[in-house]
């Protein structure tokens, strides 16, 4: 009785693997239509960031967008408004309770994010991150600008403009893992290669422009010999630059930011911001999509998890920068 039940055991166990495998193979050939990938109808992509009327998010969601239309999915977005780890769970629950065929997510808090994210993993939702990043949860990927080296191109930039000397100061948003990157980048660099620099202050900015512009105007006035701020994000450097102007050191206070939204842009034709960190922030979009897409349709596997049949999706990939200054930033506005 025993060994028949064992022999059930095991037909019941080949039988669910059979159709397990079955309608896996059989999700990926749907996803392939008239010799190419294409999705189904019904079949929802979401993106979810935090302060959703960021001018920062258009050129991301625009990849996205354009990887929907490529495979012919539909995409939705979805954010917090405010700069608020609490409403950004809230929305991410929302999301997950709709079960749409992935979620892209940039995390306002890579420790906070991290049961949420792993909770939608769990129901079967792939989730890639972009931007912002949550090491500890199971999300398939993170597509972002390698922050950590950005800091240090910033660090270099500044020290060509500054003679590599002088006392600096950054504006940044701590507990928020592309900012920490940069900034660590920015200081490690400092100190390692440019020994008569030094962060004397490291200010919040909070991704406000009033609060990075009280920040600064307090930093400068207790530093009257500070030569440069860094910024790790576009609405602080602008902020900055309001500050920088209404202490009357414009020009004399070397200001480098982060990103490329018109009021960065601005700044730097009128020489109040020197230069700015421009990230591949269509690719971010896109290739989230297209990995999504990809996880859906059962057409990759996480690395290191590798199959006979399948290709493995990177656990991270760098997005790519370039250093934006008053000789080409007619190169990145809208056209």
């Amino acid at each position: 009785m025993k060994k028949m039940m064992l022999v059930y055991g095991a037909l019941i166990l080949a039988f669910l693997t059979y159709v397990f495998m079955y309608r896996l193979e059989d999700k990926r050939s749907s996803a392939w239509e008239e010799g190419g990938l294409h999705g189904s109808m019904g079949e929802n992509y979401v993106m979810v960031t935090f302060q959703s009327g960021m001018e920062y998010w258009k050129n991301i969601l625009k990849g996205f967008e354009d990887g929907g239309d490529a495979l012919g999915v539909t995409v939705d977005y979805r954010g917090s408004t405010q700069y608020d780890v609490e409403e950004q769970i809230t929305v991410l629950e929302q999301v997950i309770a709709k079960r749409p065929a992935g979620i892209a997510l940039s995390a306002i808090d890579s420790k906070a994010l991290t049961s949420t994210i792993n909770k939608a993993v769990d129901a079967g939702i792939p989730v890639v991150l972009f931007d912002a990043d949550a090491p500890d949860s199971k999300a398939y990927s993170f597509l972002a600008t390698n922050n950590y080296n950005a800091g240090v191109a910033a660090a270099d930039k500044m020290a060509q403009l500054l003679g590599r000397e002088g006392e600096i100061g950054i504006v940044t948003q701590p507990g928020q893992q592309n900012h920490d990157d940069r900034s660590e980048g920015f200081r490690d660099t400092l100190a390692q290669r440019y020994p008569s620099m030094s962060v004397v202050e490291v200010r919040e900015g909070k991704g406000d422009t009033l609060v990075a512009k009280e920040a600064a105007a307090d930093m400068l006035g207790k530093h009257p010999d500070l030569k440069g701020i860094f910024v790790t994000e576009a609405s602080g450097g602008m902020g900055v630059a309001d500050a920088v102007i209404g202490a009357d050191k414009a020009g004399r206070v070397t200001i480098i930011g982060f990103d490329t939204n018109k009021g960065t842009l601005d700044r730097i034709s009128d020489g109040t911001i020197a230069a700015t960190i421009a990230q591949g922030t269509w690719n971010m979009g896109y290739w989230s999509l297209q990995y999504l897409f990809h996880l859906h349709h059962g057409l990759t596997v996480p690395a290191p998890t590798l199959g006979n049949d399948v290709s493995p999706l990177p656990v991270r990939v760098d997005t790519g920068i370039s250093i934006v200054t008053r000789e080409n930033v007619n190169d990145y506005y809208a056209k």
